[in-house]
């Protein structure tokens, strides 16, 4: 891995027998590409940023939920009052007899989806356990404590793999607040175009108060995060797929590649074409 940065057990654990902790980033700061000798869920509360995973870029605000294993490589750029936190497990460490696998994704097997989204209610619920989870991991190394915060590390696993839905699932949050369905209307509108009027038409709300709110939770305007968000994908697709520049401005929500060219250069700092160029040779 060369002079990659991994973060230590040693750094974060109490004990050599402790087997999840709670690590807050209020806020989290701009941090290099780094893996770990442990496993992760990181929760994003408010703010934005940019988290890359594994050379994907994901533009992360308010509800995304991502699980990170140890030899994943992940860092964090852009970011504006980003507010999260990461609940680091040791897998090996874990002793209650629960199936973690079928409610941790990537716990055992490779093919995995690291990147979901909760809505209010998942992330209120979440809020309260992750609070009792830390207060008990700071206790004295004892395996009492080691028992309750790994009880309660399962009622957080549990408790998201119950109110996690996909970026893109509408559907999810029929039941969850406005900002949660705009939130989650944009990332399915990557590839068309997005009304603000007609989603508050739909929804029978104020505009105004909606980007208001929308402002103070994540930093950003609509305009600004969807754009974000039609970037991002297309950085993935520029590095994995032999779409021709024009094909991923259209995949992106660009009709026009001359435009999709301008605000990409403005976003990322080079033209497309030579971000796959440098992307694949960093590959």
């Amino acid at each position: 891995m060369g002079n990659l940065l991994i973060l230590r057990k040693v750094d974060f654990f109490a004990s050599a027998t402790q087997p999840v902790a709670v690590a807050d980033r209020y806020p989290q700061h701009v941090f290099a590409e780094h893996t770990h000798e442990f496993c992760e869920l990181v929760l994003v509360w408010r703010g934005n940023g940019l988290h890359i995973l594994n050379g994907r870029p994901y533009r992360i605000t308010r509800g995304d939920l991502f699980y990170i294993r140890a030899e994943d490589k992940h860092a964090y750029a852009s970011v504006n009052d980003l507010v999260l936190q990461n609940v680091i497990y040791c897998p090996e460490r874990l002793t209650l007899n629960v199936d973690w696998g079928q409610h941790i994704p990537g716990f055992q097997a490779t093919n995995w989806t690291p990147h979901w989204r909760l809505g209010s209610t998942g992330m209120a619920q979440a809020k309260q356990v992750i609070a009792l989870l830390e207060q008990e991991s700071k206790q004295a190394a004892a395996a009492a404590s080691h028992q309750m915060a790994e009880l309660l590390f399962a009622q957080l696993v549990l408790t998201l793999s119950r109110h996690r839905y996909g970026t893109d699932n509408l559907q999810a949050t029929a039941s969850e607040t406005l900002l949660d369905k705009l939130i989650t209307a944009l990332a399915g509108s990557l590839n068309r175009p997005f009304m603000v009027d007609a989603f508050c038409e739909r929804e029978q709300c104020s505009e105004r108060t909606l980007r208001q709110q929308f402002r103070a939770q994540t930093g950003m305007t609509i305009n600004h995060y969807l754009r974000q968000l039609r970037v991002c994908h297309a950085q993935y697709l520029l590095q994995h797929t032999e779409l021709m520049i024009g094909e991923v401005a259209m995949q992106c929500g660009f009709e026009d590649s001359n435009y999709f060219s301008v605000v990409f250069t403005r976003e990322v700092g080079m033209t497309p074409s030579q971000w796959r160029h440098r992307s694949r040779v960093a590959a």
